[in-house]
C-alpha cells in the first residue's frame, strides 16, 4: 500500500510518501507557515515523490486531512489530492485533524483518556475525546474552552493540539493535572500518512470539514442589485 499524504490543514505545509509493505515512510516534507500553503504544496509533493522515486501512478491512494482547521488551507489541501487522484485514478482517503493529532499517543498508550483539541479562536476549540482502545467517545465538535476544559478533567486525561495550553490555562481548580500537554501546532505528517494507509477507503470524494460557518459574512449594502 503506498500512500501520498498532504497536510495543510493548520500550522503547516507537510506532504510524505508511505509504502505499508516496504520500509515506512520513504520521504516526507514539513514547512511551518500560517499563510502561503497553496504556493508550497506542489513543489513540495514534487519533491517528496522524487525522493521516493515514484510516479503518482504508482501510488494506490491519497490521504489527506480534512479538518477541522484553517478553512483556505483545508480547501488548498483536499484540492490537490482530489485533482492528483483523478488525474492518476487513484482513490482518496480523507482523515480529521483531530484524530491525526490523536493517532502517535494512542499507538503509544491505548488504555489512557486523551482530548485533542485545536483552537477555533474566540475562546473556543474543536475538539475530540478518545477513550480506551482509541475509540472515540466524543466525536468532532465546537466547545467552548471552559466546555472542554471541564470534560478533561473528568478524568486523567492527556491534552494533544494546537490548543492544548489553552484548554490546561483554563483548567478547573482542584482538578488533577493532565498526564500530558503537547503544544504541537499540526499534525505529524508521517501519522496522517500512517492513517491514510490503513483508513476504510469509503469511495466518497473528500470535502473539508468546517464544524463552523466562516468568521467572513457577504456585506448585504454593497451588493450590486440584479436586474
Amino acid at each position: 500500500m503506498r500512500v501520498l499524504a498532504i497536510d495543510t490543514a493548520l500550522a503547516a505545509c507537510s506532504a510524505a510518501v508511505f509504502d505499508l509493505d516496504y520500509g515506512g515512510v520513504l520521504a516526507h516534507e514539513s514547512q511551518p507557515m500560517e499563510r502561503g500553503h497553496a504556493e508550497a504544496l506542489m513543489p513540495m509533493i514534487a519533491r517528496v515523490m522524487s525522493e521516493a522515486d515514484l510516479e503518482f501512478t504508482d501510488l494506490d491512494r491519497i490521504a489527506v486531512t480534512l479538518g477541522p482547521g484553517s478553512f483556505t488551507g483545508l480547501r488548498v489541501g483536499v484540492a490537490a489530492a482530489r485533482g492528483i487522484a483523478l488525474a492518476a485514478s487513484k482513490p482518496v482517503v480523507g482523515l480529521t485533524t483531530l484524530a491525526c493529532f490523536a493517532a502517535p499517543h494512542v499507538a503509544s498508550d491505548d488504555r489512557t483518556p486523551l482530548l485533542a483539541v485545536i483552537d477555533a479562536r474566540h475562546e473556543q476549540v474543536y475538539m475530540q475525546l478518545v477513550g480506551e482502545g482509541g475509540r472515540a467517545v466524543i466525536a468532532p465538535r465546537i466547545a467552548s474552552l471552559r466546555e472542554a476544559a471541564r470534560v478533561a478533567t473528568a478524568a486523567p486525561t492527556r491534552i494533544v493540539g494546537s490548543a492544548a495550553s489553552l484548554v490546561h490555562a483554563a483548567w478547573m481548580t482542584g482538578a488533577q493535572p493532565p498526564l500530558c500537554v503537547d503544544t504541537t501546532p499540526a499534525p505529524d505528517i508521517d501519522w496522517v500518512a500512517r492513517l491514510g494507509a490503513v483508513a476504510a477507503d469509503t469511495m466518497a470524494s473528500p470535502k473539508p470539514l468546517y464544524l463552523r460557518a466562516p468568521d467572513a459574512r457577504p456585506q448585504d449594502a454593497a451588493r450590486v442589485a440584479r436586474r
